[in-house]
C-alpha cells in the first residue's frame, strides 16, 4: 500500500473515531430521549467505521492492530479535521456539525464505490447505507429547526456560520493526495467539496437558512497533524481506561 493511500485511510478513520467520541458525549444529555438514542447509535456506527479502516491499515499496510492505532498512537499523529475535535457546545452546533460532516461522508463513500483499492470499495458499499440514515436524521432536524420559530432559526443560522469554516477544513489536502488521485483510489478532495456544496445548498435553503459565504477562509491544519487546544484533553479522556493497563485483554 502506497503512503498516499495510508494517509487517506488514516484521515478518514481518525475523523470517524473522533466524531464518534463527540457524538457519544450526548448520551444522557440530548434534548429528548430519542435524540440520546440517535446520537449514541450514530456514535457506534462512526467508531465501527474507524475500526474497519484501522484494521485495513493493519492487514494491508502491516501497521499496528486497530486498538493500538486508535488508542496508543501519539496524539500528534492524528489527522482528523478540526471540526470534529471541537467541543459539542449546544445542540444547535452539534446538529449543524453532524449535518455538514455526514453529508460529506455520504458523498465520500459514494465516490469510494469506484475505488481501485478493493477493500475501500467493499467497505463503501457496506457503510453507505448506514450513512444514508445519518444524513436523513441531520436533514430532518436541520429543516425542522430552521423552519421553526425566530429563535430556533437564528440559533441554527449562527451555528451554521460558526461551523462552516471548520467544515471546509474537511477537504484540506494531505501528503500523497496526488498519488491517490493518479492511482484512482479516490478522485480528490476538491471534487468531493464541489459535490458537497451542490448537495447542502438546497437543503440549507429548504431549512430557511442562508448559505454561508463561500469565500470564507477554511480552517486547515488537521490533515497536517496540527490540532486545537481541545484535542489533547479529549484524547486523555478517551484513553483513561485503556491507559490504566495497556497490556490488559478485554
Amino acid at each position: 500500500m502506497k503512503q498516499g493511500t495510508i494517509n487517506f485511510i488514516f484521515k478518514t478513520a481518525d475523523d470517524s473515531f473522533i466524531f464518534g467520541h463527540r457524538n457519544s458525549e450526548w448520551t444522557g444529555l440530548g434534548p429528548f430521549i430519542e435524540e440520546d438514542i440517535a446520537f449514541a447509535s450514530m456514535a457506534q456506527d462512526k467508531i465501527g467505521h474507524a475500526w474497519v479502516l484501522y484494521k485495513m491499515l493493519n492487514e494491508h499496510a502491516g501497521l499496528d492492530d486497530a486498538e493500538k492505532l486508535a488508542f496508543y498512537r501519539d496524539i500528534n499523529d492524528f489527522r482528523c479535521a478540526h471540526l470534529l475535535e471541537l467541543p459539542n457546545g449546544e445542540y444547535d452546533f452539534s446538529l449543524v456539525r453532524h449535518f455538514l460532516f455526514d453529508e460529506a461522508e455520504f458523498l465520500r463513500y459514494d465516490l469510494l464505490l469506484n475505488s481501485s483499492f478493493a477493500p475501500l470499495a467493499h467497505m463503501a458499499k457496506k457503510f453507505k447505507g448506514e450513512l444514508k440514515y445519518h444524513t436523513m436524521h441531520a436533514e430532518s432536524f436541520l429543516i425542522q429547526l430552521g423552519q421553526g420559530n425566530a429563535d430556533s432559526n437564528t440559533r441554527m443560522q449562527k451555528a451554521l456560520e460558526a461551523a462552516f469554516p471548520y467544515a471546509l477544513g474537511l477537504f484540506e489536502s494531505y501528503e500523497g493526495e496526488n498519488e491517490v488521485i493518479a492511482d484512482a483510489v479516490f478522485p480528490g478532495e476538491e471534487i468531493l467539496k464541489n459535490k458537497w456544496l451542490e448537495r447542502i445548498a438546497p437543503i440549507i435553503e429548504q431549512a430557511n437558512l442562508k448559505m454561508p459565504d463561500l469565500s470564507t477562509q477554511p480552517v486547515f491544519g488537521g490533515r497536517q497533524k496540527q490540532h486545537t487546544e481541545h484535542f489533547a484533553p479529549m484524547m486523555h479522556e478517551m484513553r483513561e481506561v485503556s491507559s490504566t493497563d495497556p497490556n490488559a485483554t478485554w
